[in-house]
């Protein structure tokens, strides 16, 4: 087996195993922009799902298949603590410049560039000194009077308008992509939903494609109680055997080699048919491999590095983020489910460390908002992280 040519390594195949079995979901996307190209009212759609589930390079696949169709599109990565105006701006820059080279009125863009900017220097913090003001780029001066007033809300929607307006003179549309949407801030959460909501009622030509974790619908149910109508969700599972196989499969045939089936048995086994540890194992098992026929034995000889690996880079790091009185409730949350990527209850974390719940709140409220861990349901707590427990039983 030739190393530099592994399929399984970030980059090297035509079709990443994150999107085998995701055809449902890009057939989906598909309707959606057909129908909001043609004016017609369309949810916005959220993919929700654990880490390490594809969510992301999903969204990748989905803003390709916008630009395929003309259509301006930019992606946001959310962070806490941080908020909307910067990034978005950004991300809409790009979705305009995607558009501009198919507009004959540059004036009219040039236009909805200036109302861009006037939102985008709202970043700025009233009090900051000039040479500490943020400029976002944009050559041209900022419009006065249009999504310039410093609410979020009322910006938000006026400068969606504005840019779905630009899309629907060329005849095509926006798709603005929003990665750890969980991790948005409440204001712009709210916003976000206003806009949404205001952009639903007059058909016009603008989606929002977002990506977070499994208690993503609650986040924004709790901004607007009519989220639910603005949102479609569809959640990102593991893949069944059959997609997994696929992933697995379709890399090695390009390469002119084969598996067999003891092997796939072994690799589905250890990965669980979560598509990162797919490429995980599927790369360390490349690598250990010394005949053009993957065998089970590979699989088993590989699976200490590829385990190796994600301890330090999928696991440990997110571990190493957790101060001593978390990692105490990620190890009771462990051992209450033996392990296994089940819920755990919140009152039986606090009986395991015997302690009152209402103690353990910061501990767990901190490591909601670190992404390590969700309430799926009221009582219940779970690992965003697929094996997470699994992981931390075998720390000392």
């Amino acid at each position: 087996m030739d190393p530099v040519r592994n399929p399984f390594a970030p980059g090297a195949g035509q079709r990443p195993p994150e999107l085998a079995g995701r055809a449902r979901e890009l057939d989906a996307f598909d309707v959606v922009l057909e129908r909001v190209a043609r004016g017609r009212p369309e949810r916005s759609l959220v993919l929700t799902g654990l880490r390490g589930v594809g969510k992301t390079v999903l969204l990748g696949e989905l803003r390709s298949m916008a630009v395929r169709r003309g259509w301006g599109a930019g992606k946001v990565e959310a962070r806490p603590e941080a908020g909307l105006r910067r990034p978005l701006s950004a991300a809409l820059h790009r979705a305009i410049r995607d558009l501009a080279v198919r507009h004959r009125a540059p004036d009219r863009v040039e236009e909805v560039l200036a109302v861009l900017k006037a939102f985008a220097l709202k970043a700025n913090p009233a009090d900051a000194k000039l040479r500490d003001r943020w400029q976002p780029g944009i050559d041209v001066p900022a419009a006065v009077g249009r999504a310039d007033s410093g609410d979020i809300e009322i910006d938000l929607v006026e400068l969606f308008t504005e840019v779905a307006d630009l899309a629907a003179d060329v005849g095509t549309g926006i798709a603005l992509l929003l990665d750890e949407m969980q991790d948005v801030q409440a204001e712009d959460v709210s916003a976000l939903c206003a806009a949404c909501h205001e952009l639903s009622q007059s058909g016009a030509p603008l989606v929002v494609v977002g990506a977070g974790l499994p208690h993503v619908p609650a986040v924004l149910s709790a901004s607007k109680s009519y989220s639910e109508r603005l949102f479609r969700y569809v959640r990102i599972d593991r893949l069944d055997r059959s997609d997994a196989d696929r992933a697995v499969i379709a890399p090695i045939e390009r390469e002119e080699a084969e598996i067999t089936p003891a092997a796939l048995d072994t690799l589905f086994s250890v990965s669980g048919g979560y598509p990162y540890f797919v490429q995980a194992y599927g790369k360390a098992t490349w690598d250990a491999a010394v005949r053009t026929e993957i065998a089970e034995e590979d699989v088993r000889l590989a699976a200490p590095e590829a385990e190796s690996e994600l301890a330090v880079g999928f696991f440990g790091s997110r571990y190493e983020r957790a101060t001593p009185a978390e990692r105490e409730y990620l190890r009771a949350m462990a051992e209450l489910v033996e392990g296994k990527d089940e819920p755990a209850p919140t009152a039986k974390i606090a009986e395991y460390l015997e302690r009152r719940p209402s103690s353990l709140s910061p501990a767990r409220d901190a490591l909601i908002k670190k992404g390590l861990v969700y309430s799926g349901e009221r009582g219940q707590i779970a690992f965003t992280v697929p094996h997470f427990g699994r992981y931390l039983l075998t720390q000392d």
